[in-house]
């Protein structure tokens, strides 16, 4: 049987939980009101923005975003029916599919970044002293792990 958490335990778990829900609420609504993607719709673009030749495997995206290979499915076919997104054959594997960035997604993804990281600046890293921050990251990248 697992020890019980204690009360600050508990406390800073919830907190975190609370944290993260809050920044992803203020971030997706921030992004939305302004330009035509969802937090999730941005993530995608950037990872095919960083990819070599703005393109990965689907199972590669699913994997770096963080979704299921059905839910990356789905966001893709939304990013595909605006224009922001193609899906290809991979060329050496005729069952395996690519998405690749389109210059509309490359130009709302440098439209909606101005929003995005102006966002995380006032709701994230301001709400730290500079010498803060490091060791969060750390602490979070452990988490990450």
């Amino acid at each position: 049987m697992t020890r019980r958490l204690t009360g600050n335990e508990l406390d800073a778990w919830r907190s975190f939980l609370r944290a993260h829900a809050r920044l992803v609420r203020v971030l997706e609504a921030e992004l939305v009101a302004k330009h035509p993607v969802s937090l999730g719709g941005y993530d995608v673009l950037v990872q095919l923005a960083e990819a070599p030749d703005r393109r990965l495997r689907m199972a590669e995206l699913a994997d770096a975003v963080l979704l299921s290979r059905s839910g990356v499915t789905r966001l893709v076919d939304r990013l595909e029916v605006a224009g922001m997104v193609t899906r290809e054959r991979f060329a050496s594997d005729g069952r395996g599919v690519v998405a690749v960035l389109t210059t509309k997604g490359l130009d709302t993804l440098r439209e909606a970044a101005r929003t995005h990281l102006a966002g995380v600046m006032r709701h994230f890293v301001e709400q730290f002293d500079p010498e803060e921050l490091p060791g969060f990251g750390a602490m979070c990248a452990r988490l990450a792990e």
